[in-house]
């Protein structure tokens, strides 16, 4: 982008030369004058740009310089590259949390609003995890290293932030494809604008040759250069603040083509922490069967099933020749005897009776999911498990159509109890008893109708999140690396589904506004500079050329920072 700058002044400063030996007027101080102004633009422009770039700065500045670590039975504080996973660490009240690990002994609230951009403190106990970096408040506990160095959820944003702001755009590519062509063309147009007044208007050389070197200058294409990666740069450094990861200049322009927003169920609508509400039959019995086939699944109803018989004091044995039985359910031998959990879809050869038909279609009517358990070759009772869904979960469903976007539900669980908890959050349509494998297909049938979007947990729905066209993946709070989502919600609240999207759309319309002044800018100087307009009084001179352009990428770079005072319409609960 520097060509014309340089073909602009080299030309005045060599014909300055020139004319200097055969005593005609001189251009040294225009050539000196436009790049004085061009060079201080340039560090405004840069001065901007780090403002811009802030939030990986800032996201730098939280991190811990020393830790107390316990070493040989004494509390020592050692230089953070000296903290190895599996340390343990202790931490005081208004310290800040060296690394990522498990609380193991105390208890406190912590402060990860510089992390997750949540506000409010967490209350954190044994068994919690906690994040590197984030400020402890009340209380003092005990920690172990889970994670150190580059593998910290810090770590992880800051590398994820300057992939971003790095990144190109999809549109960025066309701009290079025209920037390509203008270079050329403007050279072209100054050759033009220097024949037509000296051979065929017959002004002076000197005259010619400022029209030329004006026309030059005025069309560096530098502010339509920087249109694109400032807007990047301060939307994705935003987003970050408020705890939204946006991988992308890719991911950040296909969210604006998006029409339908696909929610998997469990852990993305709902909370994702089960709870066994009732249980039908002989409660005992029933409860026991299920925790020793339960013991060995790692499905999310199954640890609502343990924690249940972990109140009644039932230890549940391992179950022989264990098999899991995708979508269905699970099947094992207990006592020698063939057992069985799962959903209706596991009974081929059993039948319920009317009564505990009846039972299970109320309880799944009422939002709960239900599994049967058998044993010995008979169906022994019924488990109700229930999910409820997040606060946010309705406002940020009622925020998506009102912006004109369509919810649907895509889940593995039963029809009744998915329209049940659909109904609770306001979406109308649902795709219910869907094994996890097949949810990528669904979500390929709604592309054929629109773009879509599909917000999943970045674990189970890896596959769905890879074939929408933009994946949303819900964060664990550490676990923020999820390779299948262009988004990452750091904070695992669905509001920020409706934040992300919004703030993707403001960041691409602010790049497009650049993009379109930019153009307006170089499109009318050209004109004015090439001495169209001498009879109306516009004459641009080298300098003034040189004052505009350095003017004009500083108001792009003022125009991209505006995005960090634009307000969301979405309420962050």
């Amino acid at each position: 982008m520097d060509t014309l700058v340089a073909i602009g002044t080299g030309t005045a400063y060599l014909y300055s030369i020139y004319a200097m030996f055969s005593n005609q007027d001189v251009f040294f101080e225009d050539a000196a004058l436009v790049i004085t102004l061009i060079l201080l633009g340039q560090v405004f422009e840069e001065n901007m740009k780090r403002n811009a770039s802030g939030a990986v700065a800032k996201l730098l500045d939280l991190q811990a310089k020393e830790a107390e670590v316990l070493r040989g039975g004494e509390i020592i504080k050692v230089p953070m590259a000296e903290v190895v996973v599996g340390d343990i660490l202790r931490v005081k009240p208004g310290q800040k949390i060296a690394v990522d690990g498990v609380i193991t002994e105390g208890s406190s609230t912590i402060d990860e609003s510089m992390v997750t951009g949540e506000s409010m403190p967490t209350e954190k106990k044994v068994d919690d995890t906690v994040i590197g970096s984030t400020m402890n408040s009340t209380g003092t506990f005990m920690f172990k290293a889970s994670k150190v160095g580059n593998d910290t959820l810090l770590a992880q944003i800051v590398e994820m932030v300057k992939k971003a702001q790095t990144s190109h755009a999809p549109i960025q590519k066309t701009v290079d494809k025209i920037s390509d062509i203008f270079v050329p063309a403007v050279l072209i147009i100054a050759i033009l604008a220097f024949f037509v007044w000296y051979v065929l208007l017959g002004a002076s050389v000197v005259t010619a040759m400022l029209f030329t070197v004006s026309v030059i200058i005025i069309a560096c294409p530098c502010a339509l250069g920087i249109a694109t990666p400032t807007a990047l740069m301060v939307g994705t450094g935003r987003s970050a603040k408020m705890g939204i990861l946006i991988k992308n200049g890719e991911v950040l322009e296909a969210v604006n083509t998006i029409k339908t927003v696909v929610f998997d169920k469990t852990g993305t609508i709902t909370v994702g922490k089960p709870k066994v509400t009732d249980i039908i039959g002989d409660e005992q019995m029933v409860l026991d069967v299920a925790a020793n086939l339960e013991a060995s699944s790692e499905h999310p109803l199954a640890a609502a099933v343990l924690e249940k018989a972990k109140e009644q004091g039932i230890t549940p044995n391992a179950a022989q020749n264990f098999k899991a039985i995708e979508g269905k359910g699970v099947q094992a031998q207990i006592n020698g005897k063939k057992a069985f959990i799962g959903n209706d879809k596991l009974l081929d050869n059993y039948n319920l009776t009317d009564q505990l038909t009846a039972k299970m279609v109320q309880l799944q009517s009422e939002a709960k999911t239900v599994v049967i358990v058998g044993y010995d070759d008979k169906i022994v009772g019924l488990i109700a498990i229930q999910d409820a869904p997040k606060q946010s979960s309705a406002t940020a469903i009622a925020a998506l159509k009102k912006r004109g976007l369509r919810p649907v539900m895509l889940t593995g669980d039963n029809e009744r109890v998915a329209r049940a908890i659909a109904d609770q959050v306001g979406i109308d349509e649902v795709i219910a008893d869907v094994l996890p494998g097949d949810k990528a297909d669904h979500v390929k049938q709604l592309q054929q109708q629109a773009p879509v979007a599909f917000v999943g947990d970045g674990i189970n729905d890896a596959p769905a999140l890879t074939t929408a066209d933009v994946g949303i993946a819900m964060g664990s709070g550490t676990d923020i690396a999820i390779e299948s989502g262009g988004i990452i919600l750091v904070k695992n609240n669905l509001l920020d589904v409706v934040n992300a999207l919004e703030l993707s759309q403001k960041t691409f319309n602010r790049i497009k506004l650049n993009l379109f002044w930019a153009f307006i800018y170089n499109s009318l100087g050209i004109p004015v500079a090439a001495g169209i307009f001498v009879g109306l009084g516009l004459i641009l001179s080298p300098e003034l050329a040189g004052l505009g352009m350095a003017l004009s990428s500083l108001s792009v770079v003022a125009s991209s920072l505006m995005l960090n005072k634009t307000k969301l319409t979405t309420v962050t609960a």
